[in-house]
């Protein structure tokens, strides 16, 4: 209970910097939040969780005033106020930063930082206030970056970063971050971590929306837990589990761990042997990559992000050129001088998850029935004639909404009104349905949630055991170790080592990511 006057938790006498009070909002005919409390300790890191689609974003939104309730009460620091605006949350101190960052590529960090505050037509009295307080946070809490950068050749650490500073420098003392490490490395989120427990000692307030559990029980002081748009629970962290968490999430027993029986590997589905890529400018990107991936097994392949494992992607399903050596898929060629598009590599019977589902799996202003026969469009599934048959579309992308459990199981709503998680899993429906031979497989969890992290895995297991072979990119280590026979390691654009899965852990891994090789490791 808190004290509406008082502003203060009851069972603690802490100060509370945020109140929430029978929140509620509709887009239509869906309730994304009904009657939601929230109540926020000031000065603590806040975690908010929840399956995609709980309504987290939504209620973090109203919070910053990207959305207006529909009805219920805000109380910041203790006074009853309205919200009807982004303006007017920054007028409280509230900043937020977004899962998908709001930066000018084509501006340095100097420029981005200071928009809105430019100080006058001439700039440099804006420009000088920005540049100290740049230093004045790198100097406090670490948040140290180059004032002049070009914000599109950072690395989305260090844009993150910005967006964070940003928010500072616009007098937040209650920062609110939406998924802040679904496009961060491991190395990037501990950074992200240190920052936001000095940001915490120093007495703002973090409200931290995420689905990964380990971060929730690293980082956070409390966590409130949401399930189709209530909230279902609050916990002090040091007294929950992440199986308490994941029930109250899911409202059901979860498996935390991959349920996997031991693989039956076959024959060799593909084959690369020497494979080198160069950029335009000739920097090397891949150099002397040679591996197989047999039928009823998953290669995993670790490593830092940007150390070429995109481009190994790219070039297995035709998106990009190798410049050197070959591949062979059930039983055909491509070469460096012979390469193949896209449509030629599915044609084969090569399936593919991309990394990015945005750019590369789905065309968002699509229906979710036009996205789920993508590449497969021309075929019968899509009619016999020269037109498609909708009908056949729609109940086919239906069937597969209720398999997959894409929510809501709606074909004509367009791909960018679901949220990350069933964004994904419309992906995998169609990449999954197709029965491919060979399914090259890029971050298949990245945003997802923990009930559909559960289920997509089983769904990679399940092909693997009907003979696919699967080749699996993932930052997640834990992944790669859950789910892999056998973990290749890449480095700079070069493979470390292929491990079997009882030969490899956590500590290896990581310094066969660092460049060392598997004997060095060991």
């Amino acid at each position: 209970m808190t004290d509406k006057k008082a502003g203060e938790n009851r069972a603690t006498g802490s100060p509370l910097a945020i109140q929430l009070k029978s929140i509620s909002k509709s887009f239509g005919l869906v309730r994304a939040n009904r009657n939601v409390d929230l109540s926020v300790e000031a000065g603590t890191i806040h975690g908010i969780i929840g399956e995609n689609g709980a309504g987290k974003s939504t209620l973090m939104n109203i919070l910053y005033g990207l959305h207006r309730a529909d009805s219920g009460e805000f109380w910041v620091n203790g006074e009853q106020t309205a919200i009807r605006s982004s303006a007017d949350a920054i007028g409280l101190g509230i900043g937020m930063v977004h899962q998908h960052f709001m930066l000018v590529p084509n501006f340095s960090v100097i420029e981005n930082v200071m928009l809105g505050t430019e100080g006058g037509s001439l700039l440099k009295n804006g420009r000088a206030a920005t540049r100290k307080t740049l230093e004045s946070l790198g100097s406090n809490y670490g948040m140290t970056v180059d004032p002049e950068a070009l914000v599109s050749e950072l690395p989305v650490g260090l844009q993150q970063r910005v967006e964070i500073i940003k928010a500072l420098k616009g007098g937040a003392k209650i920062l609110i971050l939406d998924e802040p490490t679904g496009v961060l490395t491991p190395h990037e989120a501990q950074q992200l971590f240190e920052i936001l427990k000095v940001l915490r000692d120093d007495g703002v307030t973090v409200l931290l929306i995420t689905h990964k559990l380990a971060e929730i029980m690293a980082i956070t002081d409390n966590v409130s837990i949401m399930r189709a748009g209530e909230m279902v629970g609050h916990r002090k962290t040091s007294e929950t589990s992440p199986q308490e968490l994941a029930e109250l999430m899911v409202g059901r027993s979860v498996l935390l761990s991959v349920d996997r029986g031991e693989a039956k590997p076959g024959e060799v589905l593909m084959s690369v042997d020497n494979l080198g890529c160069r950029s335009a400018s000739e920097q090397k990107l891949l150099s002397e990559m040679s591996f197989d991936v047999r039928g009823g097994e998953i290669l995993g392949v670790a490593g830092v992000a940007g150390n070429g494992q995109s481009e190994l992607l790219e070039i297995l399903t035709g998106m990009r050129s190798a410049s050197s050596g070959t591949i062979e898929v059930l039983g055909k060629t491509i070469t460096a001088a012979d390469p193949k598009d896209p449509k030629a590599v599915r044609a084969m019977g090569v399936g593919h998850i991309p990394e990015d589902r945005h750019h590369h799996g789905l065309i968002l202003e699509f229906e979710a029935q036009e996205n789920i026969v993508l590449g497969q469009h021309d075929g019968p599934l899509a009619g016999k004639g020269r037109l498609l048959d909708n009908k056949a579309i729609t109940a086919h992308c239906s069937s597969l909404m209720d398999t997959y459990d894409v929510r809501p199981t709606n074909p004509q709503l367009r791909a960018k009104n679901f949220s990350g998680g069933n964004q994904q899993k419309l992906v995998i429906a169609r990449e999954l349905s197709a029965n491919p031979k060979v399914l090259i497989v890029g971050q298949p969890t990245r945003g997802v949630d923990i009930g559909a992290i559960e289920f997509i895995h089983k769904e990679l297991i399940a092909l693997r055991d009907a003979g696919c072979a699967i080749l699996l990119v993932s930052v997640e280590l834990d992944e790669i170790m859950g789910l892999s026979d056998r973990i290749m390691v890449m480095n700079a654009g070069q493979q470390v080592g292929i491990l079997d899965r009882e030969d490899a852990s956590e500590q290896k891994l990581g310094l066969m990511m660092a460049g060392l090789s598997a004997d060095q490791a060991a």
